[in-house]
């Protein structure tokens, strides 16, 4: 597996955090400042709505990326399967597509919540023009098995995820944008399973197989 600096990926991973949350802050910024302007009463409301909105969607982001990057997926005991579920929707509620569930499992650890949550990212970037992420979660015999489904126009697994998932690094290196999915490959390495993506017909799937039962 292609190896990286770990000063060169907490850099690219702090960036990428700052991208995800540009768009809603900068919402926020907007709508304060056309609420600091004179003017008429329909355009406070529409400030008032942008702002709700950048506000909301800013929230779900830095509570769905605390998850999926911070210290709480590294947390012990077995994780709320409903809280991640909600933590969750509302994270790809801010984006495009929307999400289906299918989890079959009496438990969830909080670093198979932190993979799942890592997949979902990359089936909602599969995702450019919006769609559907299918989540299904099984607890089988070799180990838990993880498959996420972005299914949509244009679903396109990008040449960079492919060579991440593959544990090689992309042609053009390294970067805040790409940096995602080989973060998602050594959660999934560090928990002894196998990742794989592939694309067909209008969909990308990323699956997970043989993940450790404890997480």
């Amino acid at each position: 597996m292609s190896s990286i600096d770990p000063a060169r990926l907490s850099a690219y991973i702090a960036s990428r955090i700052c991208h995800d949350l540009v768009s809603p802050v900068s919402s926020v910024t907007n709508a304060l400042d056309l609420m600091d302007e004179p003017g008429d009463p329909e355009m406070k409301v529409q400030a008032e709505a942008l702002l709700r909105e950048g506000a909301d969607k800013a929230a779900a982001r830095i509570q769905f990326l605390r998850y999926a990057f911070g210290s709480i997926g590294l947390s012990s005991g077995a994780a709320d399967i409903h809280e991640a579920r909600k933590i969750t929707e509302a994270f790809v509620k801010s984006h495009k597509p929307s999400i289906e569930w299918d989890i079959q499992t009496d438990h969830l650890s909080f670093s198979h919540a932190r993979l799942m949550m890592n997949l979902v990212i990359m089936a909602t970037e599969a995702l450019p023009r919006g769609g559907v992420v299918s989540v299904r979660i099984r607890s089988e015999v070799g180990g838990m098995t993880i498959t996420l489904t972005a299914k949509g126009d244009r679903a396109r697994l990008k040449d960079d995820v492919a060579a991440a998932v593959n544990g090689t690094e992309p042609v053009d290196g390294w970067r805040a944008e790409n940096i995602q999915s080989l973060f998602a490959r050594m959660i999934c390495d560090g928990l002894g399973g196998e990742l794989t993506a592939k694309q067909s017909d209008g969909q990308v799937i990323f699956m997970v197989t043989g993940v450790a039962a404890e997480g």
